[in-house]
């Protein structure tokens, strides 16, 4: 019957397959750096020395192990001595550290001759020769690890302090080893059987340190949610280890409640480990620990692109795009909650788009909105709380903590409000650069979306267009079939049956043309703009309105008489379409609102109704879409004219609606000024 494989074999085996995969995992990265080369000759001699000792071990001292493990000691000692180069860099420093290491290692080699002289001929070996060089290269090299580490700048310690705590581990379990070996002349069994663990033990410390450092140039990827699985797991099963423990002190404490004690604390420990392991604060909170200790930077760029790029591209089921560019900028700093503000071509102000797990907001951010003005060129990205006023910018969003605009090539064409990380998070440098490009991705997929929808609006009004021509051409042939009527006309006038035909064509052919001009009731032409005076004009169109409504409609003025350059027909059908809504949503007796007004980027006509009120999803998908009306004989045209109006003038209007609180419909106008007025008319 075969016998069982000595643990000491499988121990070294394991150590020589830990130390093969990070030699293989360095020499993939290329270009090869120096340090890298040196790395993966010192695991791959590391390699041979395990896998060596795990075929010969029981006569390790003379074989082929033992040189290597000497060359395992010197290959450490040539990668840390290049570490300490490249980060102390002075001559003088590593000379002493030379002379010091060289005195030692002589006082070590030369002890062997000294205990033969005192002990007597015969009773010092080769084998207690090379134990005393091992000894040597042991002391050797952490003596060089010490020095590296107490040289190398405070600052830079991070990066190597898990190195340091490795080798000097390893080195430190062989200074041991030997000095047992060089007082008894015997190596002590128990010991070279642990060391392969040991030296297993420090490779992970030695992979992290080294993807911790980027001036090494040494690519080992360790994938963060490997790291970050790993950690909970051990962490919750030290947790659960801990607790058992103390249940089990409970059970043996003699008392009649002691195992009903442990099974509690039991069970309440696996239910508060699946509670933290369920809540994302908690995930967060762990997450940016394992970040911030075994990784160098804080984001693997390459896994966040491809997540941005998936969460705009591939949606899931009845996710709108709104939601899914909140969530790609989100994401980024583990914010729970977003609004997106967009601003669509020709547009004044930027209007909400969508909200993810934040509350509607109904009024539009104008141009000179002071949160606007922190944009600079469009790549600064705003946190509120650095900025006195910066929670009273946008009160409708109490949880507001971070803008980020969205530039597209180099117009800012929106803005992404996040809420509050779950956990505390530290914006550095390298957050800020990923939002920025998460920032214009998400730019040119709005972009994208806004160019779409405009070409689907242009196809409607195509389509339209066409159906006016169809409409023309019917109408052109009633018209043919009238004047064929009129010349018969002259001739069988005095016919009493030809005058009844007459008059069933006509009245046949004028309810085919109120039947034609029924699908058809929209105008657009080309329009002069004039200077006007809004406040004059204000006043026909309520005298008008009242007349022919009998609706109160009250006007406020406080424009100073300032004049405004728009065509006057488009003025007068913006304002009537506008007053006629209101009026149709007010209730009998309550009058309709208009506030006229100057600010610092026009003039401003406000007309608010008591009415409902408007959805912010309805003012966003379906009140300016031209062809959409909620009305019965409505054609979906006067919302979609009147702001297309407006904005040929150089105009806007915004709509500020709450749900059973009425509409405020606001007309932007540009400011003309008396003294610019007349220079405008003198040179025309």
């Amino acid at each position: 019957m075969r016998p069982d494989i000595p643990a000491i074999v499988v121990l070294h085996g394991a150590c020589a397959v830990v130390y093969a995969v990070l030699a293989t995992l360095t020499l993939l990265r290329r270009p090869l750096s120096r340090t890298g080369g040196w790395l993966a000759f010192a695991c791959a001699v590391t390699a041979a020395w395990a896998a060596t000792f795990a075929l010969a071990w029981q006569a390790p001292v003379l074989h082929l192990a033992s040189w290597l493990e000497v060359g395992r000691a010197a290959a450490w000692y040539g990668f840390i001595l290049h570490l300490y180069r490249r980060s102390v860099g002075s001559g003088e420093q590593i000379t002493s550290a030379f002379k010091t290491m060289g005195l030692l290692a002589l006082i070590v080699l030369g002890s062997t001759p000294l205990l033969e002289w005192f002990a007597g001929p015969g009773s010092v070996s080769l084998q207690s020769f090379g134990t005393a060089t091992r000894l040597g290269f042991a002391i050797c090299n952490v003596l060089l690890l010490e020095n590296l580490y107490f040289n190398t700048p405070v600052e830079s310690r991070w990066n190597i302090n898990l190195l340091c705590v490795a080798l000097g581990g390893v080195f430190l379990y062989d200074l041991l080893l030997y000095a047992d070996g060089v007082l008894f002349h015997r190596l002590s069994f128990a010991l070279v059987e642990a060391r392969a663990p040991v030296t297993i033990i420090a490779a992970p410390l030695i992979a992290l340190a080294v993807v911790r450092n980027r001036r090494w140039a040494v690519d080992i990827y360790v994938s963060r949610d490997v790291v970050f699985h790993s950690f909970t797991l051990i962490a919750s099963g030290i947790f659960l280890l801990a607790i058992a423990l103390i249940g089990e002190a409970f059970r043996r404490g003699g008392s009649e409640w002691g195992r009903v004690a442990e099974t509690s604390l039991i069970f309440g420990a696996i239910l508060a480990v699946a509670v933290i392991l369920t809540s994302g604060s908690a995930r967060s909170r762990i997450k940016a620990m394992v970040v911030e200790n075994f990784f160098s930077s804080r984001y693997d760029y390459r896994r966040e692109w491809m997540r941005c790029i998936d969460v705009l591209t591939a949606p899931e089921a009845f996710v709108a795009l709104h939601k899914r560019t909140i969530r790609a900028a989100a994401e980024i700093v583990d914010s729970p909650a977003g609004a997106l503000f967009v601003r669509p071509p020709r547009d004044v102000a930027f209007q909400w788009a969508g909200s993810w797990n934040m509350p509607a907001v109904t009024e539009p951010i104008p141009p000179g909105h002071p949160l606007i003005a922190q944009f600079g060129d469009g790549d600064w990205i705003v946190q509120l709380d650095d900025h006195p006023d910066g929670k009273t910018w946008l009160p409708e969003l109490p949880r507001s903590w971070l803008v980020l605009p969205l530039n597209h090539f180099g117009t800012v064409i929106g803005f992404v409000v996040l809420a509050r990380p779950r956990a505390q998070f530290k914006l550095d440098r390298e957050a800020y650069d990923l939002l920025r490009v998460v920032g214009r991705e998400i730019a040119s997929r709005v972009a994208e979306q806004r160019a779409e929808q405009v070409l689907v609006q242009t196809r409607e009004l195509r389509e339209y267009s066409r159906r006016f021509a169809f409409v023309i051409h019917d109408i052109k042939n009633v018209s043919g079939q009238l004047s064929m009527l009129l010349t018969n006309a002259e001739v069988y006038a005095d016919n009493p049956e030809f005058q009844r035909d007459m008059l069933a064509t006509v009245r046949a052919s004028v309810g085919k043309i109120t039947r034609l001009l029924s699908r058809l009731q929209a105008e657009r032409q080309e329009r002069d703009h004039a200077l006007i005076s809004p406040l004059e004009r204000l006043r026909d169109l309520v005298a008008v309105c009242q007349t022919t409504r009998q609706r109160d409609i009250v006007v406020t003025d406080r424009s100073g008489g300032v004049g405004a350059a728009i065509d006057p027909d488009a003025f007068d059908a913006v304002v009537t379409h506008i007053l006629n809504n209101a009026a149709e949503a007010s209730d009998p007796g309550v009058p309709v609102r208009i506030e006229l007004r100057t600010e610092a980027h026009g003039i401003v006509v406000d007309i608010i109704d008591q009415g409902p009120g408007m959805t912010p999803e309805f003012v966003r998908d379906e009140l300016f879409r031209p062809l959409r009306s909620t009305k019965g004989d409505g054609h979906g045209i006067g919302a979609f004219q009147a702001r297309e109006l407006l904005r040929d003038a150089g105009g806007d209007l915004l709509v500020l609606s709450r749900m059973k609180a009425g509409t405020t419909m606001r007309i932007i106008l540009p400011l003309v000024h008396p003294g610019v007025a007349e220079s405008v008319s003198a040179g025309a």
